[in-house]
């Protein structure tokens, strides 16, 4: 069986959509943990290297210190080995940085349902997709720009690995979870939070269909 190394930064993190898709084409999903308190995983035994979303920054030194330095480790280890690497928000602007590019603090932030447009015959679904980010990416050399919204990169592609800044993985339950371990931001923002979960919940069938998409692309993308 193939495998895939999930790395959440949260408890309340699932794999979510993109994990069901995985797995129904194969894959056996490993949930595994990266923060202060965790080992680095090992990639031994690994096809797919999946990295999601995180309420850190990836410019944060504090951070880069207690763990992301160690993650950073990680995609290195993968490109070296050949592993590829799906990023999801945070995981996206990991593959962003560690390729030369830059991130930093958007002066539009994201939260709730967008429109994408896609670049590039990349076959990104215009969505909507769920977007909660509050950094943007400006892509290395060598990447290719797959999807936009006016406000931010929204996928891209760096050799073999695919970095995605919105939430394929999203579903109410999951939702439900994050507003369950805080609202603040989302509530700054603006953000009626029971009004955007209900949201979620209608879009989640069509969703699932878009992140199983997506990862039938990336499944694609890698075998090229």
């Amino acid at each position: 069986m193939t495998r895939a190394l999930v790395l959440r930064h949260h408890f309340e993190d699932h794999s979510g959509l993109i994990g069901e898709a995985f797995e129904s084409r194969g894959y056996e999903i490993d949930l595994r943990m990266m923060n202060e308190d965790s080992a680095t995983p090992s990639l031994d035994g690994y096809d797919v290297f999946v990295i999601l979303g995180s309420k850190s920054a990836v410019y944060d030194k504090e951070v880069e210190q207690a763990w992301f330095g160690r993650e950073v480790e990680l995609i290195a280890e993968a490109e070296r080995r050949d592993i590829p690497v799906f990023g999801i928000c945070f995981g996206a602007q990991a593959l962003c940085l560690y390729h030369g590019g830059v991130v930093e603090r958007s002066d539009e932030p994201e939260v709730g349902w967008y429109q994408v447009e896609a670049h590039n015959d990349s076959g990104i679904a215009p969505g909507p997709w769920f977007e909660f980010h509050f950094d943007q990416c400006q892509l290395p050399e060598g990447a290719q720009l797959w999807a936009t919204s006016p406000r931010a990169v929204q996928a891209f592609c760096v050799g073999r690995n695919v970095g995605v800044q919105f939430h394929p993985e999203i579903d109410h339950v999951q939702l439900r979870d994050w507003f369950a371990n805080g609202v603040e931001e989302a509530r700054e923002f603006g953000v009626d939070v029971d009004a955007l979960i209900e949201q979620t919940k209608l879009e989640t069938p069509a969703a699932r269909k878009r992140a199983a998409d997506l990862v039938d692309l990336f499944l694609a993308h890698i075998e090229n």
